[in-house]
Parts: structure tokens; sequence; C-alpha cells
């Protein structure tokens, strides 16, 4: 089984994925180590001096005012993580648990937090057992952290609590923790705050969302390429002379994409209807800069997602001084933000691959192809519902698009009286990119049984189109013919596309595609 090191710094999105997705293995560096130990011994100076110091022998939030007594320390830390174990709804993805718990190690395996070296260790089994916490939908603000997410993670290493086992079945905690031979760790000094105080789950989320995204962009340009293709569009438009003088990185290999995919076809610019057309609606023709455009925001939020898993996110900090100095970093704005703009972008992506569909199945503007596709149109309604399915998604996606930064509600006795609602951005964006999959693969339901139509006139589709198409079929989605019970081909087309069938397809054909 794969192995990821968790060290004082050099997490990668790779690690992230490979964690929360791959139940990779879990293990602290001896750096990582070494730094826990070093950073404990200046919290543990702090805690026996008389001064009150944030996090260490004070209250927190609103109640930081208040200097807590030693006997009452290691109660304060245990109340911390059971009072901000507070979510509602839902239980969130194992995935998303997952990558929120490997996230919050690598912070505190940063030497910045001040816990020690047995609580990070606990983290880890804990992960290693496949043990996940239960976490709910409802509770993060997206700044002081993902509070409530991250409680309920403390709290299962508390033995308290409930949690899902590797089998799948949700017990209590302690349960689970004695079952694999994991002693509950009891908080000390610092510990509960350091356990809650974090970024994680909206960066996990922003993590994963970038890589389903990168896959659903590129599966959008093949699948933009069948389309034109079948509606005997021009591939003129994409000449990379042309994009090259609108030098955006991500138009530029959107275009390319679509024309490799598109080398060899016989259907690109022949019109067999009495109005041959000068230009192909903006649908066909935009298709790299709306898809290009999306991909110039993935590479920005891939960057915001780097320097944030470069970060050390807790309040209070260690510094390498043994200063523990209060911060701000907590604030969810930078992560919350781009996961607001990738839900826009995936919004754009989808509105344009549903206007592709319907051109495809309107016989008005689909140059000879039959109405819906159907096979006996009337008798047949072809794909005229599967239409409506992707237009209600598309719908979806826009209210998704609606920002959650751009929301704020203060909390906290007014202590905490701006928010990022980063948590709330990223799990719309996870419903965003699920519908985006959907959205894609009815287009590349139509844009298939179009182009085999087409076959049927005696055109030839491009080598990288036939491979799609057989690939498609031997996924068990079948092609024309009479109405039949749709919602399984879409069901399969889906699965085909989340998978990145479209990309294991084509790239035998076309060689690797951005």
């Amino acid at each position: 089984m794969h192995t990821v090191v968790v060290g004082m710094s050099g997490t990668t999105a790779q690690d992230v994925i490979a964690v929360a997705r791959g139940n990779a293995r879990v293990e602290l560096s001896a750096n990582a180590i070494a730094g826990l130990a070093a950073a404990r011994e200046i919290v543990d100076a702090l805690a026996a001096k008389p001064e009150p110091v944030y996090g260490v022998s004070t209250g927190f939030g609103a109640l930081a005012s208040r200097h807590i007594s030693p006997e009452l320390r290691a109660r304060l830390q245990r109340n911390i993580v059971r009072s901000h174990a507070a979510g509602m709804g839902p239980r969130v993805e194992r995935e998303v648990v997952r990558a929120l718990m490997f996230l919050r190690l690598k912070t505190v395996a940063s030497g910045h937090t001040g816990v020690r070296p047995e609580v990070a260790q606990t983290m880890a089994d804990l992960l290693n057992a496949g043990i996940t916490p239960v976490v709910h939908e409802y509770g993060s603000l997206g700044c002081s952290g993902d509070l409530a997410p991250l409680s309920h993670c403390a709290l299962a290493l508390m033995g308290e609590g409930d949690a899902e086992g590797p089998d799948g079945t949700v017990r209590p905690a302690g349960e689970l923790l004695a079952a694999h031979g994991i002693t509950p760790v009891e908080l000390r000094e610092k510990e509960g705050l350091a356990l809650l105080n974090g970024t994680d789950g909206m960066l996990g989320m922003l993590i994963m969302a970038l890589a389903d995204l990168r896959t659903l962009y590129t599966s959008a340009d093949i699948t933009a390429a069948l389309s034109l293709e079948a509606l005997l569009g021009t591939d003129k438009v994409l000449a990379p002379e042309l994009h090259a003088i609108r030098p955006h990185p991500g138009q530029g290999a959107s275009a390319d994409n679509m024309l490799r995919v598109l080398a060899g076809s016989g259907l690109t610019g022949h019109h067999q209807d009495d109005a041959p057309r000068v230009q192909d609606a903006y649908s066909v023709r935009c298709a790299p800069q709306v898809n290009g455009a999306g991909r110039d925001t993935l590479a920005h939020a891939a960057t915001v997602a780097d320097r944030e898993l470069a970060a050390a996110v807790d309040n209070p900090v260690v510094l390498p001084d043994g200063r523990v100095e209060s911060n701000g970093n907590f604030h969810g704005a930078p992560v919350a933000y781009v996961l607001d703009f990738l839900a826009i972008a995936a919004a754009d992506l989808g509105s344009i691959t549903e206007r592709r569909t319907d051109r495809l199945l309107d016989k008005n503007r689909s140059h000879g192809l039959p109405p819906f596709l159907a096979d006996d149109a009337g008798v047949d309604s072809g794909l005229m519902i599967a239409q409506y399915t992707q237009a209600a998604l598309v719908s979806e996606m826009k209210r998704l698009a609606v920002p959650a930064s751009a929301d704020s509600i203060p909390s906290s006795a007014m202590q905490e009286d701006h928010v990022s609602m980063g948590w709330s951005a990223a799990r719309k964006l996870r419903t965003a990119v699920g519908n985006l999959a959907r959205i894609v693969a009815v287009e590349l339901y139509a844009a298939t049984r179009a182009v085999e139509l087409r076959a049927e006139q005696g055109l030839t589709p491009a080598p990288a189109t036939r491979a799609v198409i057989e690939a498609l079929r031997a996924a068990g989605v079948e092609g024309p013919g009479p109405d039949r019970f749709l919602s399984p081909d879409l069901a399969a087309a889906d699965a085909f596309v989340r998978a990145g069938g479209l990309l294991s397809a084509v790239e035998p054909v076309t060689g690797p595609l951005a």
C-alpha cells in the first residue's frame, strides 16, 4: 500500500488525494516528531508561567479574557472539543473527512501548533485504521477554521462521538479505537484549540475538486469536438495561429485538444442544407474560449491551494524564536474566493455544453439530423427528455454559482464579526462538479449518437471519435435505435466520464491532451 510521509513541510495535493481517496497509509517523519516535541516544550514552559497566554491558559474567542488555572486546563481542552462538535445535517462524505483529518495532521506536524507528538501519532493511527469520524454538513462558517467539522474529528481522537469503521458501519468512536488498539488522547494545554483551528475542510474539498475538474475540462473539450463534428462545423476556428493572437494559455490548450480530436474527420466543413454557414454558432465556435477561461481559473485556484498547503493555519502559533502569537490566518477568504470562482466557471461550462446538445436535437439547427436524434420521430421521442435533464442540471449550476464568500454572518458575540463561508462554498462546489459530469455525459451521449447517424449518411468521423464511440459502447451505453429506458444509459455515460473514459479512449489516438 502507498505510504505518505508527513514532514514539517512539503505536503502535496497528490498526497491529500492518496490519503483521502486511495486510503494511503500515513507516517510521521523523524523531523516532524522532533519539531512537535520542540514546540511542545515552548508551550509547556508558557503554561507554567503566571502570565495568561491565549489558547494555553485562557478561554477562547469572546471568552479569551478569563485566565484558566492549571487544574482546569485539561477540562478546558476537552470542553472546547465537546462544545464545538455541534454540527447538524447529513453526514459528510468519507473522502472529505479523511482529507480534513490528514490536512490537520499536516499542520500539526509543522511544529507551529504546540501539540504533543503522541496526539499527532493518534491522528495518523485513526487514518491508517480506516476510522472516519462522523462529520455533519452544517457547522462551519469558514473562519476560526472549520470549527465544527474539525471538532467532530477531535472528538473521535478522545474516544467520544461516532465514527465509521473500515467496514462502513457507524459505531461509538471509543469502541472503534479499542477494537484497533488505539488509546484515546487526553488533551493538554492548547491541544484542543490546535485541533480545531484550520481551513482543512475547505482546502481538502478544493484539492479534490481541482482533480475532478481537470478531467472534466479535458473531457468537455472532447465532447465539444464531437458536437462540432456532428454538426458539420468547421475546425478552421481551432487553428493555432488564431489562438496565438489572444494568448490565454487555457484557450490555446482547449483549441489544440479539439483540433487533435478532429484530425482526419470526414465530417467537418460539410454543409447538407440549403443555407451554408459562414460561421458556426457561438456554442460551437467559442468552445475553446469558454473552456479555456475555465482552465485558467483552475490554474489560479491550484496556485491558491498550493499556497494553503504550504501554510500552518492555527491560532495562536508557535514561532521558531519561541514566541506564541495570536493571528488571523484561520480566515478562509483566500480559499473561499477560488471555490466560488470555480463554481462560476463550472456553471458556464455546463451552460455552453447544454447549448450544443440542444442544437444537436433541433432539426432546424442540426443541419440534416433527425428531430431529437429519434429513430422514428413522432413515434419515438429520442433524446428530448435527456436534454430536459441536462437543462435542469444547468439551471441548478447557475444557482450554485452564487458566491458563498460574498456573504458573512457575525458570531461569537461579535468577536468573530466577519467570516468567509468557505466551507459552504466548498460544499456547493462539490455538488456543481457532480452536476457538470452529468451535463458532459449527456452531450457525449447525444454527440456520439449524432456522429453515428452521420456515418449512416456516408460521412466518416475522425479516428479519435471512432475510438470514443467504441469505448462508450463497450461500457454498456447503447447507440442509435428506437426509444428505450434512457436513465441507465445516461448513468453509464456519467460513470464513463467521471472515470476518465474519454481521455483513456482518445489519447492512444491523439497523444496526451492538455
